[in-house]
């Protein structure tokens, strides 16, 4: 794992965020997702400097993922080093967002 999926990650497990279970590394189809709450339908994707490079890729994946019904969030792993608590945040509104799945 990369630092910052360490930090995401800390926070995430054993369901101590809001009472959600994600699951790291969690293959859906073809792809890896970094973090998954299939309960809610909600991929959490870090993205490191390589990926500015496989920007296509990554819209692939993620137009692949949403037409199974997941939501995507994407964030820049220095974002997460820089603003953990605004990550969270966002990720949090997204879960409580997603209403037509059932809560933990």
């Amino acid at each position: 794992m990369t630092d910052a999926e360490l930090q995401l990650w800390q926070k995430l497990r054993a369901r101590q965020f809001g009472g959600y279970y994600f699951r790291r590394q969690a293959p859906i189809g073809s792809y890896i997702a970094d973090f998954a709450c299939h309960q809610k339908k909600l991929i959490v994707e870090l993205d490191g400097g390589q990926h500015a490079a496989n920007q296509a890729q990554d819209a692939k994946k993620t137009k692949w993922l949403e037409g199974e019904g997941y939501a995507v969030l994407r964030f820049w792993n220095n974002d997460v080093m820089d603003n953990l608590e605004g990550i969270l945040e966002r990720i949090h509104e997204m879960l409580e967002a997603r209403r037509g799945t059932p809560s933990p």
